[in-house]
């Protein structure tokens, strides 16, 4: 608003402000930035009248823009400050809540650098009678054993071997004969753990006297199996808690990977020793088997074989029963003895209709024998046939883990199919997904374009996840790609429950989360946004109730 003389306008030349001060020229300029009030700037000229022309006022206005942008930075600035402080003070007390963990905790706990000892807790000072902490922490990790083990090896040599192993698989536990620094040898239960600290990798120890047990183990034999029982259980109890918490600081993704590795390995295992227990016992009956039979029935049984080994066997339970009632009231019409046990195998080999061509062999007196040689030896390429389905099966796993935990650090782009990204995620997640996704791939053909595959894989990762944690693991995950003016579009898209609308707007931003505290750092689509604008790409969100879509942009060019 301006006033070019305020002691003639009728507005406010009673005003008793201006009576009294007698301003000639007067200007009220809003202070704004994106339509968002921000303050109000006045100025008045007691002078002279028409003050502020539309020049100056101009000049003003610009002014007040810039003013306006640097009272929100300050503002921004301040509530960042905030927000900065709020997390290291949360940082701090979670610090200073574990280190009360650690030097309360009864179990001796030790960390470990290069093979010398850098840290420890009070328990480890008392379990090893030493005065102090820096009395413990100057001795080698050699002073602190015999020289031999019980069993008969050299400790330097065992402490190595113990070591590497818990490099390789992340974790190790074992029993180890420790020696006190006043020369007492007792047992501890030994958990060494893997842990990330300042770039490197160190040991994280955990001793737990178990002298009690052995000497229990050693004066109580008689009860060595129900004392075995329990322990296994206490074990696996807190094997379970260990890989709890690896596997929750690790995410879901590596918890799922674990169980499509462990499956077909017990598939693996399985079949491979009935292929062992039934080669074995096969290769021993053959010879005499053949001997028995005449030229006809030895190509009988070669046919009865051959027509096992082309059938498909996935029957349900209801449908077998049904077969083997039928086959057996067949056999019994046509005077089979063991008609039951007979017709048991015959279904179980997959042979179940036109059965005239082996009537030879099962009217022989020793048919049943016969009959269960055949099942061995059919069972033998249904064995291998599962061996190779779960070996394929926990290789596609591997690959996926492996090309997913692989970083290039050239720092180039490189020419990388989407579709071999995503499906590389939807194969880690395989375990979460088969519990109640339905996964709807709509992929058009879109030729390999220039990126970080490594950090695409961190978005899609994301992605996927929040879409599977939006729909509580029940729903359907669609994902589309196509090509749309000069860019690759992926969509992925869940059924959850939506994005409310007053915070679709904030999704984005470093540190907001809807979830509980401890379950969410808020920096997960914040990252993602980075990622997909190092590539020069955008990305948005599309949201209703029951469906919630993030369209991700990348140019096809990869410049």
């Amino acid at each position: 608003m301006v006033i070019d003389d305020a002691t003639t306008e009728a507005t406010f030349a009673a005003d008793s402000y201006i009576i009294q001060h007698q301003p000639k020229s007067i200007l009220c300029l809003p202070i704004q930035h994106q339509g968002k009030a921000i303050g109000i700037l006045y100025l008045e000229n007691n002078l002279t009248t028409n003050a502020f022309t539309p020049d100056r006022l101009a000049v003003l206005k610009v002014l007040a823009s810039q003013a306006a942008i640097s009272i929100e930075n300050a503002q921004l600035y301040a509530n960042l400050e905030a927000k900065v402080a709020e997390r290291t003070q949360e940082l701090q007390q979670s610090e200073a809540r574990f280190r009360q963990l650690y030097e309360q905790s009864g179990d001796a706990i030790l960390l470990l650098d290069g093979g010398a000892f850098i840290d420890c807790n009070s328990a480890t000072v008392k379990m090893m009678r030493c005065t102090d902490k820096q009395e413990l922490l100057s001795l080698h990790p050699a002073q602190l054993s015999p020289e031999i083990q019980p069993d008969g090896r050299e400790s330097f040599e065992k402490s190595q071997e113990m070591t590497a192993t818990a490099f390789l698989r992340g974790s190790h536990r074992f029993e180890w004969m420790h020696r006190r620094t006043d020369g007492e040898d007792f047992w501890v239960e030994v958990l060494l753990t893997l842990i990330p600290v300042d770039g490197k990798e160190i040991l994280h120890t955990v001793w737990r006297e178990i002298g009690d047990r052995k000497q229990a183990e050693s004066a109580l034999h008689s009860k060595n199996q129900e004392l075995s029982d329990t322990l296994q259980q206490l074990e696996a109890t807190q094997e379970e808690l260990i890989q709890s918490e690896k596997m929750a600081a690790l995410g879901q993704l590596v918890a799922g990977v674990a169980h499509e590795v462990n499956t077909p390995l017990g598939a693996i295992r399985s079949s491979a020793g009935n292929v062992s227990k039934f080669l074995n016992q096969t290769l021993e009956q053959l010879p005499a088997l053949f001997q028995s039979l005449s030229p006809e029935e030895a190509q009988n049984f070669l046919n009865l074989l051959q027509r096992s080994l082309q059938q498909e066997t996935n029957l349900s339970t209801k449908e077998e029963r049904k077969l083997k009632r039928a086959l057996r009231s067949q056999l019994e019409e046509l005077g089979i003895a063991d008609a039951d046990i007979a017709a048991d195998r015959l279904v179980m080999m997959g042979v179940y209709s036109e059965i005239d061509s082996f009537l030879p062999l099962l009217q022989k007196p020793d048919s049943l024998h016969v009959l269960e040689i055949a099942y061995k030896l059919s069972e033998l390429k249904r064995g291998l046939a599962t061996i190779n389905t779960a070996t394929d099966r926990a290789s596609k796993v591997v690959f996926a883990l492996k090309t997913y935990a692989h970083y290039e650090q050239s720092g180039e782009k490189t020419a990388a199919l989407i579709t071999e990204g995503i499906e590389t995620i939807l194969t880690l997640y395989q375990n979460q997904l088969k519990q109640g996704v339905e996964v709807v791939r709509n992929y058009a053909e879109i030729p390999p374009i220039l990126c970080y595959p490594d950090e695409l894989n961190q978005v899609w990762t994301n992605l996927v996840h929040n879409a599977l944690q939006a729909m509580d693991y029940r729903g359907t995950l669609t994902i589309d790609l196509a090509q749309q003016d000069g860019q690759a579009k992926i969509s992925v898209t869940d059924s959850g429950k939506g994005i409310p609308e007053e915070i679709k707007s904030k999704i984005f931003d470093p540190f907001f989360t809807t979830k509980p505290a401890g379950e969410g750092s808020g920096l997960g689509l914040d990252i993602v946004k980075k990622i997909v604008e190092k590539h020069q790409g955008t990305i948005e969100v599309e949201s209703i109730p029951g469906q919630t879509t993030f369209n991700v942009f990348l140019p096809m060019s990869g410049e």
